[in-house]
């Protein structure tokens, strides 16, 4: 397939789903995965007029026809694999299925196959860093399965690890009170699963109703089912059938949510697998509509029933915006840090606020000069998520840590790897092939996940695009590997040859697949410098520098011979070609102006040299204004520039009359090349800011000077990021000033924590993922286990816990009469609910309640 094909076939593929996204018809909810779980909690309940059937025959419908082809219910990773929410999401919609009877015996078998073929693997794996949700939910619905005759079969290696689960769901009964401020969610969120031992005053459930405000109980789906089933609360009914009509494909894990946070969760999916330049126009009208309701709502106070998912929107909305040049101050989501209530929440709740501080962190990436609140949250979450990386998949007496693997590798990554060391190209790929791509943030028992149907079609579009961008990468490197030969620049016989790095680190900065001139300029200039900078700094005697010099500063290669000759040839054949094709296309001639950019560059690596060669040593200040130049960082931005912006003013190649963003970018780059390379110029009797630094300040030592340059470093990305992201502030057109991020992305990938642009094998890996190995979507598979039973036999019940802690007491699941229903919110039905404690006792209404209760493992 050529690249037209290709090209059309992608485009194709982009209008499909811009068609659909775009459609009158579309909901934001369609966004969302729906939650097995809450869903199979709203087909329990019983129609009021008709107790032998259920009030919302469409949630039974859901179920019936969501189950995957192993068996199970739930949400699973790129792969299909299930999580392990799937465990009891599997057991509810069993539940669900055997008290209507209306499922045939093939879906509850098929469920119930799964469940034995994998939940001894799920649960070891778990076993000592159980997450609380999972202790409170699985339980209940193991204990659930069983008042409806359904009979779990285990093997009787997995009675120890069902013992400590029950036993942990004990502890944290006993030892939280049923709303507790130090955590989120509470108990009374889990209403539907707490056990019928737990006295629940009904009068509390309707304070929380009434708090809420739209009859749902902490805006739980499954809590809001289990409370109308005990209260009949006619708000409970409303929100219910509100929530129905409006997700009537399957129920979300919260309800309701912000439809600004959904979007935006589109959008940033869009970006992070590299498909934002072919939704341009549709991103920019969410950002828009976000930010107006963000000038609307930033007087109003914060929701009380959602604080993860509140920070985990607040904090994303700052970075999409501010990423796409909107104004937003730093409280927009740094409110939390100013509530001891919540941080003692999210200090407690490691794992449920695990990924609202991982977009906590990613948000304070863009941080300007004197953001202070963006510095504490910073440190906050940082300190949080080294945590979470640090005590891995170990529980805590304290803490509940338990992240799942995939979620902490992501966190690593982003401790790492600074977001500023980053290319986009390898960001995609990582995304690509991420397992949990689709995860968006925890809720109470079911993760909040982009919906199958969007994100399959996104990972397959993102896998072609990405392969497109492959096919162009490797055709275009081949032809600038002839043109390094073809100039002689690639056999030099001395230094670095860096073709190939320096085409990778062009096409993996960019977003832009097809400004194929524009990679190709500056991937030639680099490779110019890179020759040119290691025939001043080790191969050239200084009679043939000052010669070469002159030569550049005349345009005039009379009296060159060797590799000055070359070296001046590549260069005018580079500075031809750009100029030709600026006249060519605007007009105008700027041979002059890239000859004398050129010239300066040049120039400020023939005094480095007569620095080294003679024994000088200058000032940091003179270093720095030499050394500025020199890292040679403009020469590959202001020329790109020029074709980036049609309007970009010539005068801006001129040295006296660089930007400040420019200028930026030329100060940082170097200061990046010598906090790595101050040993390597050390030795070679070189000038470096850092040893140079050590020499005007004797009493401080190398770490301090490393650390006083890295403390300017902080400092002028700030500036330079304000500069780059914020209009008023640079005259640059917005492509104009992403190129000059993109520039120094490079500079700090090679340079982050170590030199790796000298190195040999250094880049090598990330050559290949970038060019030529193909994207795996979701990486390596792995596959659920498959079902075997023939082995298993039941036998009489034991858990591995006291047998009192698993005796389920069957008169907490009798139905009260119809009349008693009837009468709604009575005194007779207060006490009637009273007499069955509440908690777990009238969910199944209408359930005939098996004589006997067999929880066996073999």
């Amino acid at each position: 397939m050529n690249f037209s094909q290709y090209s059309l076939l992608i485009q194709s593929q982009v209008d499909k789903i811009k068609k659909k996204m775009s459609s009158s018809t579309c909901d934001p909810y369609s966004f969302i995965s729906p939650s097995a779980y809450d869903t199979a909690w709203l087909a329990m309940i019983p129609d009021p007029h008709q107790p032998l059937q259920p009030m919302f025959k469409s949630c039974l419908e859901w179920v019936l026809q969501n189950q995957k082809g192993v068996g199970f219910w739930g949400e699973c990773d790129a792969h299909g694999v299930p999580t392990i929410e799937c465990l009891p999401a599997t057991l509810a919609c069993i539940v669900a299925l055997k008290k209507w009877n209306t499922a045939s015996g093939s879906c509850i078998e098929k469920g119930l196959a799964f469940l034995h073929a994998n939940t001894e693997k799920v649960l070891k794996e778990i076993n000592h860093h159980c997450p609380r949700w999972f202790a409170i939910v699985f339980p209940a619905m193991v204990e659930l399965a069983h008042t409806v005759g359904v009979e779990l079969v285990f093997l009787h290696s997995l009675d120890g690890v069902m013992s400590e689960l029950f036993n942990k769901r004990q502890q944290i009964l006993e030892q939280e009170k049923v709303v507790d401020k130090c955590r989120n969610p509470p108990l009374l969120a889990y209403l539907e699963a707490l056990p019928a031992s737990y006295e629940i005053d009904q009068d509390e459930i309707n304070k929380y109703l009434k708090i809420s405000n739209d009859g749902s109980l902490f805006q739980s789906p499954s809590a809001t089912a289990s409370a109308f089933m005990i209260t009949g609360n006619k708000q409970c009914m409303a929100y219910l059938g509100s929530l129905v009509q409006r997700c009537d494909n399957g129920v979300p894990p919260t309800y309701p949510m912000d439809e600004d946070l959904m979007n935006l969760c589109m959008v940033n999916q869009l970006q992070r697998l590299g498909l934002a330049e072919h939704f341009v126009q549709e991103t920019e009208k969410v950002l828009a509509k976000v930010y107006r309701n963000y000038l609307n709502k930033k007087f109003q106070s914060k929701p009380r029933n959602s604080v993860a998912a509140q920070i985990f929107g607040d904090s994303l909305a700052f970075r999409l915006l501010r990423m796409h040049g909107y104004d937003v101050p730093s409280d927009s989501f740094c409110w939390f840090l100013h509530r001891k209530d919540i941080r003692d929440q999210i200090e407690n709740n490691h794992e449920y606020f695990s990924s609202s501080m991982l977009n906590v962190y990613r948000a304070t990436d863009l941080m300007f000069s004197a953001e202070h609140d963006l510095e504490e949250a910073r440190s906050f979450s940082k300190e949080l998520l080294e945590t979470i990386v640090s005590v891995g998949t170990r529980d805590q007496s304290t803490h509940d840590i338990v992240t799942s693997s995939n979620l902490r590798r992501v966190i690593e990554h982003e401790l790492s790897l600074p977001w500023f060391a980053r290319l986009d190209h390898m960001e995609y790929r990582m995304w690509i092939e991420e397992k949990d791509s689709n995860f968006l943030w925890m809720g109470k028992a079911s993760s909040h996940r982009l919906s199958y149907p969007y994100n399959d079609e996104l990972l397959g579009l993102a896998k072609q695009n990405f392969e497109f961008r492959q096919s162009i990468y490797k055709n275009e490197l081949e032809e600038l590997k002839r043109w390094s030969k073809d100039m002689g620049l690639s056999d030099m016989g001395f230094g670095r040859e860096k073709t190939t790095y320096c085409y990778f680190a062009v096409a993996a900065s960019s977003s832009l697949p097809h400004d194929s001139s524009i990679r190709m300029m500056v991937a030639k200039s680099a490779i110019v410098i890179t020759v040119a900078d290691d025939f001043y700094d080790m191969e050239g005697f200084l009679i043939e520098l000052q010669v070469l010099t002159n030569a550049v500063r005349r345009w005039d290669a009379k009296g060159l011979s060797g590799h000055g000759k070359v070296i001046f040839d590549a260069l005018d054949n580079l500075v031809t070609e750009i100029a030709a094709k600026y006249f060519q296309e605007e007009g105008s001639d700027v041979t002059s102006k890239l000859r004398d950019m050129w010239y300066e560059t040049f120039l400020s690596w023939f005094t480095e040299s007569m620095w080294s060669k003679t024994g000088c040593i200058p000032s940091v200040d003179e270093y720095l204004e030499t050394g500025m130049t020199s890292i040679a960082a403009h020469t590959l931005v202001l020329p790109a520039s020029c074709f980036l912006d049609p309007s970009f003013p010539n005068s801006k190649l001129r040295a006296p009359q660089y930007a400040n963003i420019t200028n930026l970018l030329m100060i940082i780059a170097r200061l990046l090349n010598d906090t790595q390379s101050y040993q390597k110029e050390k030795e070679q009797g070189k000038a470096n800011f850092v040893s140079l630094y050590l020499k005007e300040n004797p009493e401080a030592d190398i770490e301090e000077s490393i650390a006083y340059v890295r403390d300017i470093l902080d400092k002028k990305k700030k500036e330079f990021l304000k500069q780059v992201l914020i209009d008023g502030f640079s005259d640059f057109s917005k492509p104009c000033k992403y190129l000059h991020l993109s520039c120094l992305k490079v500079f700090h990938m090679f340079f982050n924590s170590a030199n790796r642009y000298d190195s040999n094998i250094a880049m090598l890996q990330d050559i290949n993922e970038a060019i030529y190995i193909p994207v795996e979507v979701g990486g390596k598979e792995k596959q659920p286990l498959k079902p075997d039973l023939k082995s298993l036999k039941p036998v009489p019940l034991y858990s591995g816990a006291t047998s009192e802690k698993l005796k389920i007491n069957s008169q907490y699941f009798n139905r009260p009469s119809s009349k008693l229903w009837r009468m709604g919110s009575s005194a007779t039905v207060q006490h009637e609910v009273s007499r069955l404690q509440l908690a777990s006792r009238v969910r199944f209404w209408g359930v005939s309640t098996p004589q006997k209760v067999r929880f066996c493992f073999i």
